[in-house]
C-alpha cells in the first residue's frame, strides 16, 4: 500500500518550507493543504496538533509529526533508502542538530526583528542577525553546503529564511552580501537545486505579504 503523506503548512511560512525540501529531496508524492493559520485554523489541524495548534504538520497515514525540525528529520529517517539529510556518524550527526537548533533559537528569531521593530531595537537586531551569519559562514568553511558535497539538515534547516532577505534587508536598510558574501553564495547555490527553487516562494511576494503584516502591526 502507498504511503498517505499530507503537509499542513502556508506558503510563507520557513518552517513549512523546510518540510516542502525535505519531501522533494525524498522525492515523495504528497497532498499540499494551506492553512489560514493566522485567523482560521482548520479543523484538521486542531486535531492534529492539539498542543500547539500550529504548522506545519506532517501526516504519514493518519499519525501527526509537528515541530518543522523533527517532520524533517522523520522524513530522512522514514525514507531512509533516498539520498540522506543527516550523517550517519554519531557525532557528526550531533553537530548538525546542533546548528539547525542554533538557526531556529538564533538566525529566526533576530531575523524576525530586523523588519518587525524600529529604532534602537531594529538596530540591535540587525548586529545579532549578522553577527549569526558570521557564525554560520565560519561553519560552512570551504564546503559547498552545511552537510558537505550534498544538500544537508542544516542547509534545509537554513536556507528558507533566503526568501525573507528582500524584507529583512529592505525594511532594515542592511545588505548581507555586503558583509557576508560567502554566505550568499552558498544560498544561491542552495536554489539552484530544484528541491530548493520550487519550495521557497518569490522574494517579491513575500515581500507584498510582509508590507500586509506590518499595517496590521501598527508598524506603518
Amino acid at each position: 500500500m502507498a504511503d498517505e503523506v499530507v503537509l499542513l503548512h502556508y506558503w510563507a511560512s520557513p518552517y513549512g518550507m523546510r518540510v516542502r525540501i525535505a519531501l522533494a529531496e525524498k522525492g515523495i508524492q504528497y497532498e499540499s493543504r494551506e492553512e489560514d493559520y493566522l485567523t482560521n485554523k482548520s479543523s484538521l489541524l486542531l486535531q492534529m496538533n492539539p498542543v500547539h495548534k500550529k504548522i506545519p504538520v506532517l501526516i504519514h497515514n493518519g499519525k501527526p509529526v509537528s515541530e518543522s525540525l523533527i517532520a524533517v528529520q522523520y522524513i530522512d529517517e522514514v525514507w531512509k533508502d533516498k539520498a540522506p539529510l543527516l550523517p550517519s556518524d554519531p557525532y557528526l550527526r550531533a553537530q548538525a542538530m546542533f546548528w539547525a537548533d542554533f538557526v531556529d533559537k538564533k538566525v529566526y528569531d533576530s531575523a524576525k526583528r530586523t523588519w518587525r521593530t524600529k529604532g534602537e531595537e531594529q538596530e540591535a537586531a540587525k548586529r545579532e542577525f549578522l553577527e549569526c551569519i558570521r557564525l554560520l559562514e565560519e561553519e560552512l568553511g570551504d564546503k559547498p553546503y552545511f552537510g558537505g558535497e550534498n544538500l544537508g539538515f542544516v542547509d534545509v534547516a537554513l536556507i528558507p529564511t533566503y526568501s525573507w532577505f528582500y524584507v529583512r534587508e529592505k525594511f532594515g536598510n542592511f545588505s548581507v552580501e555586503a558583509k557576508h558574501p560567502k554566505f550568499i553564495a552558498w544560498a544561491k547555490r542552495c536554489m539552484q537545486k530544484e528541491s530548493v527553487s520550487k519550495s521557497l516562494p518569490d522574494q517579491e511576494r513575500v515581500y507584498e505579504f510582509a508590507l500586509r503584516l506590518r499595517s496590521k502591526l501598527g508598524l506603518e
